[in-house]
């Protein structure tokens, strides 16, 4: 399968609060999109790997993803080293899409910034023709070199100056339905039995709107999702990207 977007996530539920409207609308347009989360998000204080893996995949079902899958390194444990980079370089080589979407590059959770290194070096390495990696079929045959044409880091809880900010008006339920679809970890009911959490809170939820009203505030729509381009500045051989838009601001 060849992707046209793949983001790459530390836990199951970072591209859900993060970039879900952004992925819903390409999968409105027709774009193949797919999601990797590094880790089973096993150090969570609420639910458990399996629940969350469970929840992960009805998240897929909601947004339309092409495919989800997981890496199964350690939450808490992300390091940019050699064993876990080509764990996502044999990913990307079988998937090879043209756009990855990445954690930011700093946050208040460690495993977010260690995630946004780790898959920068990985995808960087990914093109090299002489680092050799093996698909994990019967076959072991070996991949061909890929490299994103595009790399761009979702905002998560510390802002940034973003790039540019994707209207999200018309996918912002889709967005909100994608991450309830964690029961575990959001939106939980005063009656719940496990721990309350900085992000299970009610409030928590109704700041995730907040933000997104914000940022489309911004560029003169409803709700945006804001991201910031990676590696320079963003290449462009026209200006198709401004003459679709007309922002009322």
């Amino acid at each position: 399968m060849k992707l046209d977007v793949l983001a790459i996530a530390a836990h199951p539920d970072d591209v859900e609060l993060c970039c879900a409207g952004t992925l819903a609308s390409l999968v409105r347009s027709g774009r193949n999109v797919g999601v990797l989360d590094l880790t089973r998000g096993e150090m969570g204080t609420r639910g458990t790997p399996e629940i969350r893996l469970k929840e992960a995949q009805r998240a897929a079902e909601i947004l339309g993803l092409a495919v989800r899958m997981n890496a199964g390194l350690p939450d808490c444990g992300l390091e940019n080293t050699s064993s876990q980079r080509e764990v996502i370089i044999r990913h990307v080589r079988r998937l090879r899409p043209d756009v990855c979407i990445i954690n930011a590059p700093e946050d208040r959770h460690p495993d977010h910034s260690n995630a946004a290194r780790l898959s920068l070096d990985a995808l960087f390495y990914s093109g090299l023709s002489k680092l050799e990696t093996r698909d994990d079929t019967d076959d072991a045959k070996r991949q061909e070199p890929w490299r994103p044409h595009h790399i761009l880091h979702f905002m998560q809880h510390w802002p940034f100056d973003p790039t540019f900010v994707f209207d999200i008006s018309a996918t912002i339920d889709i967005k909100e339905k994608a991450i309830r679809a964690f029961a575990s970890q959001f939106d939980a009911n005063e009656n719940d039995t496990e721990p309350q959490t900085y992000v299970s809170s009610k409030r928590f939820f109704k700041a995730l709107r907040g933000r997104a009203r914000e940022y489309g505030q911004q560029i003169g729509v409803t709700f945006g999702e804001p991201f910031l381009y990676s590696g320079g500045p963003m290449p462009l051989n026209s200006l198709d990207v401004l003459l679709s838009s007309k922002p009322r601001r």
